[in-house]
């Protein structure tokens, strides 16, 4: 179990929220209710769905390493 105070947590957090960000860019009506505002709070989702689809293999790579640390290390 990963609580969110934690540093790790936070990048777990982090994570999930770009690759959910970016698969609901792909999505044609999640993106215009969803993904619509650039600024703001909703902001961060637009910019994470943007990190999320230019640097998708570092991305993926980034979420097997803390799955691996996740469930052998920790």
């Amino acid at each position: 179990m990963t609580n969110v105070y934690s540093f790790d947590g936070l990048l777990v957090l982090a994570l999930l929220i770009i690759c959910t960000c970016a698969y609901m860019k792909r999505v044609p009506k999640l993106k215009q209710w969803f993904l619509s505002d650039k600024k703001g709070f909703m902001g961060v989702f637009y910019k994470a769905a943007v990190i999320g689809t230019r640097l998708h293999l570092a991305v993926a790579t980034s979420c097997v390493i803390m799955g691996f640390y996740i469930m052998f290390v920790k």
